[in-house]
């Protein structure tokens, strides 16, 4: 779907219509440009300086997805917010939303007659600045830097404002949706329509996530140690199970493709997912099926023990999931590899398994659990949903920015979609800007920021997972990334404000889906 159109953002020939009928007129033509995520003092006397320097202001502001901050985040206030707050001003007459990292294009379209820029670039070195600078000159303009002397720190504001949670991320996940198209009410229609008979295979580790849940005593008279009584224990299909649950849930037909082991657990499992009517390939493993337990006080989990031993799967089994994988491929509309490392995924099993598949699935996607060099196998999928830690930990990179890493991981894996979550900061999606494979790095990728839906989070447990079966899902019902991943964050909000890792269901999903509307301001 094309996105929404702003009256901020111009063509460059419009721009030049504009600057030409002005320079026509005798007036002289003022250009600043910059982010103003937070319009402070220190930006006031820069825009009065540069008001003062000619007769026509135009101020252009960098777009949100040209914006690079080494978390990933920023900006904080979304660039329609960005442009109203300087339109306001009676000193700018015209503001443009610039879909570059710099204001070179700007620049050429406009040829403006003075180019303000802060003082603090008086002796900048840097390339971005070198070039504005270089275009100025050669349209027959000069550079001035502005003599306010006031200095704000827009970051170092917008900390204390994140952390302060004054800036509502519904508000701003509202004009993303906006600008990219999206409106519950469509949303709703088509998930609706296009979700129900949706054949996915997925394929992965099993795991039983087990609650028990607790009254603490007190401190234990023996040690200093949490003395606890068990209440209740639930148990819930987890791992690649859990994500074969949600999908169902939300009306696909769903086969799985793991391993169990040959125990009570195991039955349980098989049982479980059959009641839930997904088709089942259980391969039998030779050790028990792999379990978790968490014990929990009140909401608070006090500990979790993991009784997972990762064993790789042997030559028979690799070759039933094969076999299977080649007999349901040419109906199947989407497949899913996840791991969550008990040994079902390999390398070499996706080695072998992708050329297999990508001539006659549509969409491959896939999520690990932890940093498991797995996902390095995963090259050319349509999407790949790892969490911040998971990205920086299989690159062996904790310095380097988020979009720089995620550029140098879509480069090596020829990715065409890569959702990082982070919890109860949202998610960013990473995507090419051009429709073309053979052309995706060839600039800069964009992102996208977009905010979590549930901000009292009660439990993560799970949200990963249903927002990588939603926003498969939406993929396969031939959405755009951005729809298909506002749907998993709607999937993973509804994940976080229960306890446990139950399915998705429609119902719920549906009104998830609903509330997408209110986030969506009045144009």
């Amino acid at each position: 779907m094309p996105e929404v159109e702003d009256r901020h953002i111009h063509s460059l020939n419009h721009l030049a219509e504009f600057a030409d009928g002005h320079r026509r007129a005798g007036r002289k033509i003022v250009l600043c440009h910059g982010c103003f995520d937070v319009i402070h003092p220190g930006h006031l006397r820069y825009l009065q300086f540069a008001h003062e320097q000619g007769d026509v202001l135009v101020v252009s502001i960098t777009a949100d997805d040209a914006i690079e901050k080494s978390d990933g985040l920023r900006p904080i206030v979304p660039q329609e917010l960005r442009a109203e707050g300087l339109e306001a001003l009676k000193i700018v007459d015209r503001v443009v939303i610039a879909s570059w990292p710099t204001a070179e294009p700007v620049i050429h379209a406009m040829k403006p007659d003075i180019y303000v820029k802060g003082r603090e670039y008086e002796h900048s070195r840097h390339d971005g600045f070198l070039a504005e600078k270089q275009a100025v000159e050669l349209e027959g303009g000069r550079v001035l830097f502005s003599s306010g002397d006031i200095v704000f720190s827009s970051t170092s504001l917008l900390d204390r404002l994140s952390s302060s949670d004054t800036i509502d991320p519904g508000m701003r996940f509202g004009y993303w949706l906006r600008r990219n198209g999206i409106h519950g009410a469509m949303l709703h229609d088509s998930i609706a329509k296009d979700f129900s008979g949706k054949r996915v295979v997925v394929v992965g580790d099993a795991i039983i996530d087990r609650y028990t849940f607790c009254d603490a005593h007190a401190v234990a008279g023996e040690a200093p140690v949490l003395s606890v009584r068990p209440i209740e224990e639930r148990d819930f299909i987890g791992g690649a199970a859990v994500v074969a649950a949600h999908l169902a849930g939300l009306g696909a037909d769903v086969h799985l493709i793991t391993a169990s082991g040959e125990d009570e657990h195991g039955e349980w499992l098989c049982e479980e997912l059959a009641r839930q009517g997904i088709d089942t390939t259980s391969i039998p493993l030779h050790q028990s099926t792999p379990f978790k337990q968490r014990f929990v006080v009140d909401s608070q989990k006090i500990l979790k023990v993991d009784r997972v031993h990762a064993r790789p799967l042997d030559s028979f089994g690799e070759a039933r999931v094969l076999d299977t994988l080649r007999s349901l491929r040419k109906d199947t509309d989407a497949v899913i590899f996840t791991d969550f490392g008990c040994g079902v995924i390999t390398l070499n099993l996706l080695d072998q398994a992708i050329p297999l598949l990508r001539e006659h699935v549509p969409i491959l996607t896939g999520d690990v659990s932890g940093d498991r060099r797995s996902i390095l196998g995963c090259r050319d999928f349509d999407l790949l949903c790892p969490n911040e830690r998971e990205l920086r930990g299989v690159m062996g990179d904790f310095e380097k920015s988020l979009p720089t890493l995620a550029d140098q991981f879509m480069r090596r894996l020829h990715l065409g979609n890569l959702l990082v979550t982070m919890g109860a900061r949202g998610a960013i999606l990473f995507r090419p800007r051009e429709n073309d494979p053979e052309k995706w790095f060839q600039s800069r990728l964009r992102s996208d920021h977009l905010p979590a839906h549930q901000r009292d989070i009660v439990d993560p447990l799970g949200a990963g997972d249903a927002c990588l079966a939603a926003t498969t899902l939406g993929l396969a019902a031939g959405m755009s990334s951005p729809e298909a991943a506002s749907l998993g964050m709607a999937a993973a909000g509804i994940q976080a404000s229960r306890v446990g890792n139950p399915p998705l269901d429609m119902t719920s999903f549906s009104k998830a889906v609903d509330r997408l509307s209110a986030m969506c301001p009045t144009p």
